[in-house]
């Protein structure tokens, strides 16, 4: 029996949906995908049910922090998917520095439950922002993620956080530019 997947943006409905897939320590010890908008000092003080509510409150405010991604209901993965601008980790990390001015849509982030990894769900989930973010009038035209690129061997998942580049490869996405061995920028444009 095949799998069906679907995906969706994060949104009030979709809340409990988001808390069922991180889990009581929200995903990554605490995390709730707010390390990239915060600076370290705040993302230590914040960790936890503090980084739970500030991710509700960007939900609630009727921004679209990420997709969710679902296989046969269940919801099965999550990734960060937002303007650079809401970043501002990005703005200073010297790898991860703006490459130009070009407006985009920035990944920072996939979780994964446990039970679905390996299964091509983060290759899924990046074709299907591409697919979401079209549907947005008016929208950045680019996406742009920060995968690793694992020198030899296969990496931790925990340290994959940021994505896999042989996922973003197979999604389309090429590389735009590497300030870092195993650090790569990738870009996706959406034609016109």
């Amino acid at each position: 029996m095949e799998t069906r997947r679907t995906f969706h943006w994060l949104t009030g409905e979709r809340w409990g949906d988001f808390e069922r897939l991180f889990g009581p320590k929200g995903a990554y010890g605490g995390c709730w995908c707010m390390f990239w908008r915060q600076t370290q000092a705040e993302y230590n003080r914040f960790r936890g049910e503090a980084n739970r509510q500030a991710m509700r409150a960007i939900v609630e405010a009727g921004e679209r922090p990420g997709i969710l991604a679902y296989l046969d209901g269940q919801p099965a993965g999550w990734m960060a998917l937002a303007p650079r601008s809401v970043y501002g980790r990005l703005a200073r990390a010297r790898v991860l520095a703006a490459l130009d001015d070009t407006p985009v849509w920035s990944i920072t982030c996939f979780y994964i439950a446990k039970n679905y990894r390996r299964q091509g769900l983060m290759t899924a989930l990046l074709r299907a922002a591409v697919d979401l973010v079209q549907q947005i009038p008016g929208s950045p035209r680019v996406l742009e993620g920060y995968p690793v690129e694992p020198r030899a061997g296969q990496t931790p998942d925990i340290y994959a956080y940021t994505g896999l580049a042989s996922a973003f490869r197979k999604a389309g996405f090429v590389e735009a530019a590497r300030r870092s061995p195993t650090r790569p920028i990738m870009r996706y444009s959406i034609p016109d």
